[in-house]
């Protein structure tokens, strides 16, 4: 059963090297600039562009919602930006959530997002009760697919052409995350 108070308020989760937080309006000006970079965006599949006025706004309602969570990733280390990481479609019939994640390029490829995503779902699984988590990568973002297969998710599927990025169609790839199988991981 999902714990609708787990999902309607967004806890700070530490890490080793990676804290996640609230996200709030003391991200709308990293997040904005996050927006800027050409690859952030076409690894995120993200068309459309965003005013300042709109991400500060966005920023400063995040508290507000009760049926997601938004987190920015920052790092321990330097309390820097390093990304975001939201968990949308949250389904309490059927106990499952999506969740997507981006981490902004100074922090690519450092094993930033797996220990994110290891974070969130420890939440998800343990304090929100969902039994299912789910995503979707973009065929031509391999290190990501990497990524979340290192954290347990499994290929459960391809929807082909699901994104026209640059005048090329791009296959989605859906992937998915049992509380059932997270659980068999954390035993040594």
């Amino acid at each position: 059963m999902i714990n609708a108070a787990a999902v309607a308020t967004t806890p700070t989760l530490t890490g080793p090297r990676i804290r996640l937080v609230p996200l709030g309006p003391q991200h709308a000006e990293a997040v904005f600039a996050s927006l800027q970079d050409a690859e952030s965006n076409r690894l995120t599949g993200t068309h459309q562009t965003f005013t300042r006025e709109a991400i500060d706004a966005f920023c400063a309602s995040r508290a507000d919602q009760d049926d997601r969570l938004d987190w920015a990733i920052e790092d321990v280390a330097t309390g820097q930006y390093a990304g975001g990481i939201a968990v949308n479609e949250v389904d309490a019939d059927n106990e499952t959530a999506g969740f997507r994640i981006d981490l902004v390029a100074s922090h690519r490829g450092r094993g930033l997002g797996p220990e994110a995503i290891e974070l969130m779902l420890a939440h998800l699984f343990e304090q929100v009760g969902v039994y299912r988590v789910d995503l979707e990568v973009f065929a031509f973002n391999p290190r990501a697919q990497r990524a979340y297969e290192k954290v347990g998710f499994v290929v459960e599927g391809r929807v082909r052409g699901a994104l026209l990025w640059d005048g090329e169609r791009v296959d989605t790839i859906v992937m998915g995350l049992l509380r059932d199988d997270w659980k068999a991981r954390q035993t040594p």
